[in-house]
């Protein structure tokens, strides 16, 4: 009988022993792993390269008939929506994606309070979730074409740099991550009066800034700015925010964050920090890095391009937008820098 009761010295040591084991962080940008063998978010190894899930959740594609359209390619080549798709262990998208997913999925079936009610770092979990698959399938589509041509894969230090971040704090998804005092994101969401089935995607992996508008919202996310873009654009958020927009008024505000994204000059370093069971991370002072500016220096004629090709549905272009070059065309705020309301715009949505 003895040899089936518990032993409670060793137990004891084995619990002590697993209490203060690190967390095990993936770091598939050192090898460049970038397999379907291997889990995306664990770097375990799947048992079969069959074992993926979806980049854009099947419940998003569901509701906007997604699938089959179209998803342009940095390569120039077509792909659809449908077709990007990311290896995952069972196990991870079980126990975690597929909850994160059911929460979101809730949230923005009742539009912008559902969404509003959800967590900021979950809704950075899902956007950072669809904007790294994006770049993981178009990192396996850039070795698999330079491979083709007997040229070695290239990618710069500095996207190395921002991805393997958001890869980092992705994993807090499934392991015990905290962040230290500070947001690696700058989140911004607004209600809009879209209309009804409208749904708009942006994103722009270079400076990993994600959009999407649908429902009766619009939602950005800088993915890897510690939250300076929302700092930079605090001004004009004072105006705007609590305020129902215009689609008009959301895409200027859109295009306004996408051109300061790629004026942001910093990559955001950080202190990996294990303790216990757990790993905090902890964001290095942006302004210590360079004397220089946080953000380069804002040219209305490059934002009026920007914002062109954001209000592409109203047919504005350029000529009219930087007419005045001190003052480019605003759908957002009047002359005298107050807010214009969204009944006052007498354009289509």
């Amino acid at each position: 009988m003895t040899l089936h009761q518990p032993r409670p010295t060793p137990q004891l040591n084995f619990l002590l022993i697993f209490a203060t084991m690190p967390v095990e962080i993936y770091h598939p940008f050192q090898n460049f792993n970038f397999s379907n063998r291997n889990c995306f978010l664990s770097g375990k190894p799947l048992s079969s390269e069959e074992e993926k899930i979806q980049v854009f959740p099947a419940w998003l594609m569901s509701s906007h008939n997604l699938a089959d359209q179209s998803f342009k390619m940095l390569d120039e080549s077509i792909s659809t929506y449908k077709d990007l798709k990311l290896p995952c262990s069972a196990m991870i998208n079980e126990q975690y994606l597929d909850p994160l997913e059911t929460e979101v999925a809730a949230a923005a079936a009742l539009g912008y309070e559902g969404m509003k009610s959800l967590a900021e770092l979950k809704l950075f979990q899902w956007a950072g979730k669809i904007l790294y698959g994006i770049v993981f399938n178009e990192i396996q589509a850039g070795i698999k074409q330079q491979h083709a041509s007997g040229q070695e894969f290239n990618i710069s230090q500095s996207l190395i740099h921002k991805f393997s971040n958001l890869h980092l704090m992705l994993q807090s998804i499934y392991l015990p991550i905290v962040f230290e005092d500070f947001k690696p994101f700058s989140l911004f969401l607004f209600k809009v009066n879209n209309e009804s089935n409208e749904f708009v995607y942006r994103d722009e992996i270079n400076t990993l800034t994600f959009s999407m508008r649908m429902k009766d919202f619009g939602l950005i996310i800088c993915l890897q700015d510690n939250d300076a873009n929302r700092n930079y654009h605090r001004e004009i958020l004072e105006k705007i925010n609590g305020q129902t927009l215009h689609p008009i008024q959301f895409e200027e505000f859109n295009a306004r964050v996408f051109y300061s994204a790629y004026l942001f000059n910093r990559l955001p370093e950080y202190n990996i920090l294990p303790v216990g069971d757990e790993t905090y991370i902890e964001a290095m002072p942006l302004r210590s890095m360079s004397s220089k500016p946080t953000f380069d220096f804002w040219q209305n004629k490059v934002y009026g391009q920007v914002l062109e090709n954001f209000w592409k549905k109203w047919g504005f272009l350029l000529f009219e937008i930087i007419k005045n070059p001190e003052s480019p065309m605003s759908f957002l705020l009047d002359a005298d820098g107050n807010f214009i309301s969204a009944t006052a715009i007498e354009l289509s949505r």
